[in-house]
Protein backbone atom coordinates (compact mmCIF):
# COMPACT_ATOMS: atom_id res chain seq x y z
CA UNK A 1 0.00 0.00 0.00
CA UNK A 2 2.70 2.61 0.94
CA UNK A 3 4.43 1.30 -2.71
CA UNK A 4 1.06 2.04 -4.45
CA UNK A 5 0.49 5.51 -2.73
CA UNK A 6 4.34 6.49 -2.75
CA UNK A 7 4.10 5.82 -6.53
CA UNK A 8 0.63 7.65 -7.19
CA UNK A 9 2.65 10.90 -5.86
CA UNK A 10 5.04 10.59 -8.98
CA UNK A 11 2.50 12.86 -10.82
CA UNK A 12 1.10 15.19 -7.80
CA UNK A 13 5.38 15.96 -7.45
CA UNK A 14 5.37 16.95 -11.74
CA UNK A 15 2.30 18.87 -11.25
CA UNK A 16 3.89 20.89 -8.71
CA UNK A 17 6.93 21.38 -10.41
CA UNK A 18 5.38 22.70 -13.48
CA UNK A 19 4.06 25.77 -11.55
CA UNK A 20 7.77 26.79 -11.76
CA UNK A 21 8.44 26.53 -15.11
CA UNK A 22 10.52 23.95 -15.70
CA UNK A 23 9.80 21.56 -19.25
CA UNK A 24 9.01 17.86 -19.49
CA UNK A 25 12.88 17.58 -21.15
CA UNK A 26 14.49 19.32 -18.00
CA UNK A 27 12.24 17.85 -15.29
CA UNK A 28 12.73 13.90 -16.72
CA UNK A 29 16.28 14.36 -17.15
CA UNK A 30 16.65 15.56 -13.16
CA UNK A 31 14.47 12.69 -11.98
CA UNK A 32 16.24 10.30 -13.83
CA UNK A 33 19.57 11.47 -13.07
CA UNK A 34 18.74 11.78 -9.01
CA UNK A 35 17.49 8.26 -9.33
CA UNK A 36 20.54 6.40 -11.52
CA UNK A 37 23.14 5.74 -8.82
CA UNK A 38 20.17 3.89 -6.87
CA UNK A 39 19.35 2.17 -9.66
CA UNK A 40 22.74 1.48 -11.08
CA UNK A 41 23.04 -0.25 -7.10
CA UNK A 42 20.33 -1.96 -7.25
CA UNK A 43 21.36 -3.87 -11.03
CA UNK A 44 24.93 -4.31 -9.23
CA UNK A 45 23.62 -5.91 -6.08
CA UNK A 46 21.39 -8.02 -7.92
CA UNK A 47 23.86 -9.02 -10.57
CA UNK A 48 26.53 -10.66 -7.68
CA UNK A 49 27.25 -14.53 -8.50
CA UNK A 50 24.93 -14.44 -11.50
CA UNK A 51 25.96 -15.22 -15.41
CA UNK A 52 26.93 -12.37 -17.53
CA UNK A 53 24.83 -10.61 -20.16
CA UNK A 54 24.94 -12.07 -23.50
CA UNK A 55 24.69 -9.94 -26.46
CA UNK A 56 20.75 -11.19 -26.56
CA UNK A 57 20.36 -10.42 -23.08
CA UNK A 58 22.33 -7.33 -23.56
CA UNK A 59 19.84 -5.83 -26.64
CA UNK A 60 16.18 -6.84 -24.56
CA UNK A 61 17.38 -4.82 -21.49
CA UNK A 62 17.76 -1.77 -23.99
CA UNK A 63 14.61 -2.38 -25.80
CA UNK A 64 12.52 -2.74 -22.64
CA UNK A 65 14.09 0.30 -20.52
CA UNK A 66 13.51 2.51 -23.62
CA UNK A 67 9.78 1.30 -24.04
CA UNK A 68 8.89 0.81 -19.92
CA UNK A 69 10.77 3.28 -18.60
CA UNK A 70 12.14 6.13 -20.77
CA UNK A 71 9.39 6.25 -23.24
CA UNK A 72 6.64 5.82 -20.95
CA UNK A 73 8.08 8.31 -18.54
CA UNK A 74 8.57 10.69 -20.99
CA UNK A 75 4.70 10.51 -22.72
CA UNK A 76 3.15 10.66 -19.49
CA UNK A 77 5.56 13.75 -18.21
CA UNK A 78 5.02 15.41 -21.42
CA UNK A 79 1.15 14.33 -20.62
CA UNK A 80 0.27 16.03 -17.26
CA UNK A 81 1.54 19.32 -19.03
CA UNK A 82 -2.01 19.35 -20.21
CA UNK A 83 -4.94 17.10 -17.91
CA UNK A 84 -5.08 16.64 -13.98
CA UNK A 85 -2.65 14.16 -12.14
CA UNK A 86 -6.57 12.01 -11.08
CA UNK A 87 -7.02 11.52 -14.91
CA UNK A 88 -3.41 10.49 -16.05
CA UNK A 89 -3.30 8.24 -12.92
CA UNK A 90 -7.04 6.52 -14.12
CA UNK A 91 -5.71 6.53 -17.26
CA UNK A 92 -2.43 4.43 -16.60
CA UNK A 93 -4.27 2.21 -14.51
CA UNK A 94 -5.77 0.96 -17.88
CA UNK A 95 -1.64 -1.01 -18.14
CA UNK A 96 -3.36 -4.65 -17.21
CA UNK A 97 -6.25 -3.97 -19.95
CA UNK A 98 -3.81 -2.86 -22.78
CA UNK A 99 -1.46 -5.86 -21.70
CA UNK A 100 -4.06 -8.52 -22.59
CA UNK A 101 -5.50 -6.34 -25.52
CA UNK A 102 -1.82 -6.53 -26.87
CA UNK A 103 -1.82 -10.79 -26.13
CA UNK A 104 -5.07 -11.50 -27.95
CA UNK A 105 -3.52 -9.07 -30.54
CA UNK A 106 -0.06 -10.14 -31.13
CA UNK A 107 -1.02 -13.74 -29.76
CA UNK A 108 -4.37 -14.63 -29.94
CA UNK A 109 -4.77 -15.31 -26.36
CA UNK A 110 -8.59 -15.50 -25.52
CA UNK A 111 -10.07 -12.63 -23.16
CA UNK A 112 -12.70 -13.97 -20.97
CA UNK A 113 -16.43 -12.79 -20.69
CA UNK A 114 -15.40 -11.02 -17.51
CA UNK A 115 -12.59 -9.70 -18.72
CA UNK A 116 -14.31 -7.71 -21.13
CA UNK A 117 -16.45 -6.65 -18.84
CA UNK A 118 -13.99 -5.17 -16.52
CA UNK A 119 -12.51 -3.51 -19.46
CA UNK A 120 -15.78 -2.02 -21.01
CA UNK A 121 -16.46 -0.66 -17.26
CA UNK A 122 -13.09 0.66 -16.36
CA UNK A 123 -12.98 2.50 -20.10
CA UNK A 124 -16.16 3.92 -19.86
CA UNK A 125 -15.29 5.57 -16.08
CA UNK A 126 -12.00 6.81 -18.00
CA UNK A 127 -14.39 8.63 -20.77
CA UNK A 128 -16.28 9.73 -17.65
CA UNK A 129 -13.66 11.64 -16.28
CA UNK A 130 -12.43 12.74 -19.72
CA UNK A 131 -15.67 14.41 -20.59
CA UNK A 132 -15.26 16.55 -17.14
CA UNK A 133 -12.01 17.77 -17.85
CA UNK A 134 -12.54 18.72 -21.34
CA UNK A 135 -15.94 20.51 -20.00
CA UNK A 136 -13.74 22.26 -17.01
CA UNK A 137 -10.83 23.19 -19.06
CA UNK A 138 -10.87 22.90 -22.47
CA UNK A 139 -9.89 21.03 -25.65
CA UNK A 140 -5.99 20.98 -24.52
CA UNK A 141 -6.67 18.21 -22.31
CA UNK A 142 -7.51 15.58 -25.52
CA UNK A 143 -3.57 16.43 -26.49
CA UNK A 144 -2.95 15.38 -22.81
CA UNK A 145 -5.14 12.39 -22.71
CA UNK A 146 -3.30 11.38 -26.00
CA UNK A 147 0.39 11.31 -24.86
CA UNK A 148 -0.41 9.41 -21.44
CA UNK A 149 -2.96 6.86 -23.18
CA UNK A 150 0.51 6.68 -25.70
CA UNK A 151 2.69 6.25 -22.29
CA UNK A 152 0.13 3.75 -20.84
CA UNK A 153 0.55 1.46 -24.05
CA UNK A 154 4.76 1.76 -23.84
CA UNK A 155 4.09 0.80 -20.46
CA UNK A 156 2.24 -2.26 -21.88
CA UNK A 157 4.61 -3.17 -24.54
CA UNK A 158 7.66 -3.69 -21.65
CA UNK A 159 5.13 -5.98 -19.47
CA UNK A 160 3.92 -8.79 -22.63
CA UNK A 161 7.89 -8.60 -23.61
CA UNK A 162 9.68 -8.83 -20.28
CA UNK A 163 8.42 -12.21 -19.40
CA UNK A 164 11.38 -13.86 -20.93
CA UNK A 165 13.38 -11.61 -19.84
CA UNK A 166 12.16 -11.55 -15.92
CA UNK A 167 12.75 -15.64 -15.75
CA UNK A 168 16.39 -15.11 -17.12
CA UNK A 169 17.42 -12.46 -15.61
CA UNK A 170 15.39 -12.40 -12.16
CA UNK A 171 12.94 -9.13 -11.57
CA UNK A 172 15.33 -6.94 -9.52
CA UNK A 173 17.74 -7.55 -12.15
CA UNK A 174 15.95 -6.72 -14.95
CA UNK A 175 14.20 -3.16 -13.39
CA UNK A 176 17.64 -1.79 -11.93
CA UNK A 177 19.44 -2.68 -15.81
CA UNK A 178 15.85 -1.42 -17.40
CA UNK A 179 16.10 1.58 -15.37
CA UNK A 180 19.44 2.53 -15.72
CA UNK A 181 19.05 2.42 -19.13
CA UNK A 182 15.86 4.72 -19.00
CA UNK A 183 17.96 7.19 -16.89
CA UNK A 184 20.83 7.27 -19.61
CA UNK A 185 18.34 7.85 -21.99
CA UNK A 186 17.19 10.51 -20.54
CA UNK A 187 19.88 12.47 -19.90
CA UNK A 188 21.16 11.81 -23.83
CA UNK A 189 17.96 13.35 -24.62
CA UNK A 190 18.64 16.72 -22.50
CA UNK A 191 22.02 16.80 -23.81
CA UNK A 192 20.92 16.67 -27.42
CA UNK A 193 18.16 19.16 -26.93
CA UNK A 194 18.94 21.71 -24.52
CA UNK A 195 22.14 23.28 -23.54
CA UNK A 196 23.94 21.65 -20.57
CA UNK A 197 24.29 25.25 -18.50
CA UNK A 198 20.56 25.21 -18.19
CA UNK A 199 20.86 21.50 -16.32
CA UNK A 200 20.31 23.46 -12.79
CA UNK A 201 18.85 26.74 -14.02
CA UNK A 202 16.09 25.84 -12.57
CA UNK A 203 13.82 27.16 -9.69
CA UNK A 204 15.38 25.05 -6.48
CA UNK A 205 12.21 23.98 -5.79
CA UNK A 206 12.30 21.96 -8.96
CA UNK A 207 15.74 20.59 -7.80
CA UNK A 208 14.42 19.43 -4.84
CA UNK A 209 11.00 18.11 -5.88
CA UNK A 210 12.88 16.12 -8.13
CA UNK A 211 15.15 14.48 -5.81
CA UNK A 212 11.60 13.83 -3.54
CA UNK A 213 10.37 12.14 -7.06
CA UNK A 214 13.45 10.15 -7.75
CA UNK A 215 13.80 8.63 -4.02
CA UNK A 216 10.40 8.71 -3.02
CA UNK A 217 8.11 8.11 -6.26
CA UNK A 218 10.57 6.37 -7.79
CA UNK A 219 13.09 4.10 -6.13
CA UNK A 220 11.46 3.38 -3.43
CA UNK A 221 7.94 2.23 -4.92
CA UNK A 222 10.50 0.01 -7.09
CA UNK A 223 11.57 -1.75 -4.10
CA UNK A 224 9.06 -2.16 -2.18
CA UNK A 225 6.72 -3.45 -4.93
CA UNK A 226 9.15 -6.40 -5.02
CA UNK A 227 9.72 -6.91 -1.68
CA UNK A 228 5.45 -7.11 -1.48
CA UNK A 229 5.80 -9.92 -4.68
CA UNK A 230 7.85 -11.94 -2.38
CA UNK A 231 5.70 -11.90 0.44
CA UNK A 232 2.43 -11.84 -0.89
CA UNK A 233 2.41 -12.85 -4.38
CA UNK A 234 1.51 -10.36 -7.74
CA UNK A 235 -1.95 -11.11 -7.30
CA UNK A 236 -2.67 -9.79 -4.22
CA UNK A 237 0.21 -6.90 -5.36
CA UNK A 238 -2.57 -6.00 -8.23
CA UNK A 239 -5.36 -5.70 -6.02
CA UNK A 240 -3.73 -3.55 -3.13
CA UNK A 241 -2.89 -1.28 -6.31
CA UNK A 242 -5.89 -0.31 -6.26
CA UNK A 243 -5.44 2.20 -3.80
CA UNK A 244 -3.06 4.04 -6.19
CA UNK A 245 -5.53 6.34 -8.83
CA UNK A 246 -8.17 7.04 -5.01
CA UNK A 247 -4.55 8.29 -3.50
CA UNK A 248 -3.91 10.36 -6.51
CA UNK A 249 -6.76 12.09 -7.01
CA UNK A 250 -7.35 12.73 -2.67
CA UNK A 251 -4.07 14.00 -3.62
CA UNK A 252 -4.66 16.06 -6.36
CA UNK A 253 -7.49 17.36 -4.79
CA UNK A 254 -5.40 18.46 -1.42
CA UNK A 255 -2.47 19.27 -2.95
CA UNK A 256 -3.29 21.07 -6.30
CA UNK A 257 -7.00 22.09 -6.03
CA UNK A 258 -8.33 19.82 -8.88
CA UNK A 259 -11.42 19.94 -9.49
CA UNK A 260 -13.36 16.71 -7.66
CA UNK A 261 -16.90 16.82 -9.11
CA UNK A 262 -20.14 13.80 -8.91
CA UNK A 263 -18.91 12.79 -12.28
CA UNK A 264 -15.35 13.09 -11.39
CA UNK A 265 -16.32 10.60 -8.53
CA UNK A 266 -18.30 8.35 -10.45
CA UNK A 267 -15.71 7.95 -13.47
CA UNK A 268 -13.12 7.33 -10.71
CA UNK A 269 -15.30 4.84 -9.22
CA UNK A 270 -15.79 3.14 -12.52
CA UNK A 271 -12.14 2.67 -13.35
CA UNK A 272 -11.67 0.88 -10.11
CA UNK A 273 -14.47 -0.89 -10.05
CA UNK A 274 -13.43 -1.94 -13.49
CA UNK A 275 -10.20 -3.51 -12.85
CA UNK A 276 -10.73 -5.03 -10.02
CA UNK A 277 -13.16 -6.71 -12.00
CA UNK A 278 -10.59 -7.59 -14.52
CA UNK A 279 -8.10 -8.30 -12.44
CA UNK A 280 -10.15 -11.05 -10.19
CA UNK A 281 -11.35 -12.57 -13.49
CA UNK A 282 -7.44 -13.14 -14.26
CA UNK A 283 -6.74 -14.82 -11.44
CA UNK A 284 -9.73 -17.03 -11.38
CA UNK A 285 -8.72 -17.94 -15.15
CA UNK A 286 -4.69 -18.92 -14.07
CA UNK A 287 -6.85 -21.07 -11.29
Amino acid sequence: MVGAIAFSGKAIIVKLAYRHGVDAVTLIMLRMLFALPFFVIMAWWSSRGKPALTRRDWLGVIGLGFSGYYLASFLDFAGLAYITAGLERLILYLSPTLVVGLGWLLYRRRITRVQALGMFISYVGVLAVFGQEVRLQGSSVVWGVFLVFLSAVSYAIYLVYSGEMVRRLGSLRLVGLATSVACICCILQFVLLRPLSTAFAVAPQVVWLSVLNAVLCTVVPVLLTMMAIERIGSAMVSQTGLIGPLSTVLMGVWLLDEPFTTGIALGTALVIAGIFVFTRAGVHARR
